[in-house]
Order: structure tokens, then C-alpha cells, then sequence
């Protein structure tokens, strides 16, 4: 009984790392390019266009990886539901990490014109489609190997993947930007796409390393498995539209604190690499708090965390800008910090969430697609619509309404969820 424990325990920690590490390189590739998008390829990419085109331009390539994902996650959903979780993560990765490879090499308008753009948009699209694949594989493979009573707390592990991912893209962003404007503008922007070779060598090596999950090859051997898994969840849709409702509020915050922030702050008066180093904190302060509210989330329930930090984003929205629009930096600081204590409330506990919401034989395609919707409908256009809404005049009375406004919409549709704690993923 103690081997087999032990045994159990080394396989849920290594798939758990598994996870970690993909998660970490897909969404440090994916934010890379959102912060880029923010900072350089208005200018690079689109230069015939005045400045406030150039940006509405430039976070409308960030939405089209945003559009990609819901892609991703139907296609890699339904292999991963036919053919294995395993298998679908490798190829997620392999994508992700040799589109950004590319987008480090790409030529600029000022040299080949408007293929550059197109060519951006392109590596964007594929970008999209393998994120959209990696965080259901990455979310199920850890979901269905754990103990149903610890699911949230390994989940947070996996969850952790993205402020790791922030962190180190942010990180690498905010020393390439302190070398001159014009060093930066020529060469330095590419260095963190190209950077990502590294970190896909590391995440193939330790993935290759893991077993199936579990619970899959139980249901595969079934004769009920889903043969058509798109098909089954649109079927009875419940479950996904609830799913896609309850992520928006999450992912709006997190292009309004993050991708989106950079932007506004900029042209508030805060200087490029304070914003920058506001965001490492924020990003530093998500890595207590998802562990902290995926674990809460097995001992309280998922519904109660989720609620919880969606009623605090509605009350809490006035509030945050107005404390951003003092110009304090210190103010800046604190205001960016307890936002992303709500946005980790109402995160954290998605990953287990979702897996608990969907059968065995239509877990991937259908946590996958909530997930992604939410991204997309939440994270994609959130970073575009404001730009255009603040073209003529910043302010930040926009930005007010969409966060607590995508709150409303969580707090909505979580009322509408069965509580899924502790639920048997093998029973479908």
C-alpha cells in the first residue's frame, strides 16, 4: 500500500511539473506578444497609420490569436478526446514555441511591406490555435491523475503556469527595454520571441517524460466514447455556455491589468519601466494567491472562491482606477496588486472546475472550448475595444464599466453552476 501511495504521489508531481512547465512556455509566448503588441509593432508593423490606428491595429492582431483559440480548442479537443491528452500536449507545444520562434525573425513593413503584417497575423493565428489545445490537455492530465479531494490544489499548481509565464515574459521585456529606444525599435524586440527555442527544448524533454491519464484510458476502452465530442457538448450546451460566462470576468481583468495596463498608464504619465515593474509585482503576487484560492477551493467549494472575487471586481472597479489616476506610484502599486488578488479569486479554481463539469469521453473538447470562448470573449477584445474607446480622450470611466461589467457577468453565471467539488471524473 505504501509503494503503490508513493508511486501515485512521484506521478501526480511530475505530471503536475509537466503542466507547469508547458503552461509557463505557451503563456509566456502568448504574453510576450500581447506586451509587444503594446509597446513596438504599432510602429514596426504598421507604420502609414497615426499613432492611435497604429495601436488600435496592432491589438487587433493580439485578438486574432485570441479568435484562434476557440480553434485550438475544438481541434485539439476532439484528438485529445479520440486519441489521448498525452500526445495532443507535445504538438501543442511544438507549435507554440516555432511560431514564436519565427515571429522573432520576421521582416518588418519597412522591408518587405505589407507581408509583414500578414505574415504577424499568420504566426498569431497559430500561436492561438496551440494555446487553445495546451491548457485543456495541460488541465486534464493533472485533474484526472490527482485525488479527487486535493484536485483543486494540484490544479493550482498547473494554474501557476501562467504568472510564471507573465513573470518571465515581463521580465525579459523589461530588460530588453531599458537599452536605447532605437536599439530596441531595430533588434531588441525580437530577442524574448527568440528566446522561446530554449524553453521549448526544456518543456518536450519533461513532457515526453509523462504517462496517460488514467481516467482516459479507462473511458477509451469504453464502447460509449464519444466518437464526434464536438457534436456530444453541443448537444446539451448548458454546461459550456455557463462555463465560457464564468471565465469572462476573470480574463477582462487580466488584459486590464496586464496587456491593456501597459498601454494606459503610458499615456497617464507613468513611465514604460515603472509600469513594466508593476507588473512583475502583480504577476509575483499571483504566485501565492492562485495555490492559495485553488486550495481554498477543495476545502470551500469552487463556486464560493469564484463568487467571491467577482463580487469584489464589481465593488472594486471604481476604486482601482481612481487610485491608477493619482499618478502615485505607490498607489499604482497597491491598486494593481489587490486587483490581482480578485482576478487570482475568480481564476484559480477554473481548471477544476471545468474538468468537473464535462464527461470523460467529452472533458477536453468541452473544458477547452468554455475555456477559450471566456479567453476570447473576455481577454481577446477587451485590449482592442479600449483603444478604440479611449482614441479621443483617455479616460478611464471605459475601462470601469467593462470590468465590473464582465464581474456581473461571472457572478451571473456562477449562481447558475452546480457545485462540482470532489465529483467522480470517471462517472460520465
Amino acid at each position: 500500500m505504501t509503494a503503490s501511495v508513493s508511486a501515485d504521489s512521484a506521478s501526480i508531481r511530475r505530471v503536475a511539473l509537466s503542466s507547469l512547465l508547458g503552461t509557463t512556455i505557451e503563456y509566456y509566448d502568448f504574453l510576450v506578444y500581447g506586451t509587444m503588441s503594446a509597446l513596438v509593432f504599432g510602429t514596426i508593423f504598421f507604420p502609414d497609420s497615426d499613432p492611435a490606428v497604429a495601436t488600435i491595429a496592432a491589438f487587433g492582431t493580439l485578438a486574432a490569436g485570441y479568435v484562434a483559440r476557440p480553434v485550438g480548442g475544438i481541434l485539439f479537443g476532439h484528438f485529445g478526446d479520440r486519441v489521448g491528452r498525452k500526445s495532443m500536449l507535445v504538438l501543442t507545444m511544438v507549435l507554440m514555441g516555432c511560431a514564436s520562434f519565427l515571429i522573432g525573425l520576421l521582416p518588418t513593413f519597412a522591408s518587405v511591406g505589407v507581408l509583414a503584417p500578414v505574415l504577424l497575423v499568420a504566426l498569431r493565428v497559430i500561436q492561438g490555435v496551440a494555446i487553445g489545445g495546451e491548457w485543456g490537455g495541460a488541465t486534464l492530465m493533472v485533474a484526472e491523475h490527482a485525488d479527487p479531494d486535493r484536485r483543486g490544489m494540484w490544479n493550482g499548481v498547473m494554474q501557476m503556469g501562467s504568472p510564471i509565464g507573465s513573470l518571465l515574459s515581463v521580465a525579459v521585456v523589461t530588460l530588453i527595454t531599458l537599452m536605447p529606444d532605437k536599439d530596441f525599435q531595430a533588434w531588441g524586440w525580437r530577442v524574448p520571441f527568440l528566446l522561446s527555442v530554449v524553453l521549448l527544448a526544456l518543456g518536450i524533454y519533461v513532457r515526453l517524460s509523462v504517462t496517460e491519464s488514467p481516467v482516459f484510458e479507462q473511458a477509451h476502452e469504453s464502447p460509449s466514447a464519444a466518437r464526434a465530442p464536438l457534436v456530444e457538448v453541443l448537444r446539451r450546451p448548458r454546461n459550456l455556455l455557463l462555463a465560457c460566462a464564468v471565465g469572462i470576468g476573470p480574463f477582462a481583468l487580466t488584459a486590464l491589468i496586464s496587456t491593456y495596463m501597459i498601454s494606459y498608464a503610458t499615456q497617464i504619465g507613468y513611465s514604460r519601466t515603472d509600469v513594466m515593474t508593476a507588473l512583475v509585482v502583480t504577476s509575483t503576487t499571483a504566485l501565492v494567491t492562485i495555490p492559495a484560492f485553488s486550495a481554498a477551493s477543495d476545502r470551500l467549494g469552487r463556486r464560493v472562491v469564484v463568487i467571491a472575487g467577482a463580487i469584489g471586481i464589481v465593488c472594486y472597479a471604481w476604486p482601482f482606477y481612481a487610485l491608477v489616476d493619482t499618478g502615485s506610484y505607490t498607489l499604482f502599486l497597491v491598486a494593481m496588486m489587490f486587483a490581482q488578488v480578485l482576478q487570482s479569486m475568480m481564476f484559480a479554481p477554473l481548471g477544476a472546475l471545468f474538468s468537473e463539469m464535462f464527461g470523460t469521453a467529452t472533458r477536453y473538447t468541452g473544458a477547452s472550448m468554455g475555456y477559450q470562448f471566456a479567453a476570447l470573449l473576455g481577454a481577446g477584445f477587451t485590449p482592442l475595444i479600449a483603444s478604440a474607446m479611449l482614441a479621443d480622450e483617455v479616460s478611464s470611466t471605459p475601462l470601469i464599466v467593462i470590468a465590473a461589467g464582465c464581474g456581473l457577468v461571472t457572478i451571473l453565471a456562477i449562481w447558475r453552476v452546480n457545485e462540482t467539488r470532489g465529483r467522480d471524473l470517471a462517472h460520465e
